[in-house]
C-alpha cells in the first residue's frame, strides 16, 4: 500500500471513529449543527491535505486542534467581512458594487489579513502606518522613534509578504 492510500485509509479509521464525536463538540462550540457539521468536514480535509502524516496519537487532540483552527479562521473571515460590509452600506445604489465584485473585494480582503496576520508586530505596525495612514517614512521613524533604515526594513518585508500574497 502507497504512503498516500495507507494515509488516506488512517484518516478513514479517524473520520469513522471520531466524527460523531467532533460535530457534536464543535455544535456546542458554535450552537450550529449546520456550522459544525461544514467545519468538522473541513477538519477532515484538512488532514487529508497534510503533507505528511500527523502524529494520531492523541487523536481528539489533534481534531479539535484543527477544528479552532478553522473556527478561529472563520471568525476572522466574518470580521473582515462586518467590516466591508459596514463600509459600503452608505452607497447610493448606483455605486454599491455587484455580489461578484463584493466577492472578489472580500477574497482579497482575506488575502491581506491573512498577509498582515503573518507579519511580525512591528513590521505590521510600520506597514500599516505607511500605508493606511499614508505616513513617509521619516514621519514613521519619528513617530516610532526608530531609525529611517530600520523602517526601510519592514517596509521591504511587508512588500515582499504582498508579493507572496499575489
Amino acid at each position: 500500500m502507497s504512503p498516500a492510500a495507507a494515509s488516506s485509509a488512517t484518516i478513514a479509521e479517524l473520520y469513522s471513529g471520531h466524527h460523531g464525536w467532533l460535530h457534536a463538540w464543535l455544535g456546542k462550540k458554535l450552537g450550529c449543527s449546520h456550522r459544525a457539521a461544514d467545519l468538522a468536514h473541513d477538519t477532515f480535509l484538512r488532514l487529508l491535505g497534510h503533507r505528511r502524516t500527523p502524529d494520531l496519537s492523541e487523536p481528539r487532540a489533534l481534531l479539535a486542534h484543527i477544528a479552532k483552527g478553522l473556527m478561529i479562521d472563520q471568525w476572522r473571515r466574518q470580521e473582515v467581512e462586518r467590516a466591508y460590509l459596514q463600509a459600503i452600506a452608505h452607497l447610493p445604489e448606483p455605486e454599491a458594487p455587484s455580489p461578484e465584485t463584493r466577492l472578489l473585494v472580500l477574497e482579497a480582503l482575506y488575502r491581506i489579513e491573512a498577509m498582515l496576520r503573518s507579519l511580525p508586530a512591528r513590521t505590521q505596525e510600520i506597514f500599516l502606518l505607511a500605508q493606511l495612514d499614508g505616513l513617509t517614512y521619516p514621519q514613521v521613524a519619528a513617530q516610532l522613534g526608530t531609525s529611517l533604515a530600520t523602517v526601510k526594513r519592514h517596509m521591504r518585508a511587508g512588500f515582499v509578504a504582498c508579493m507572496a500574497a499575489l
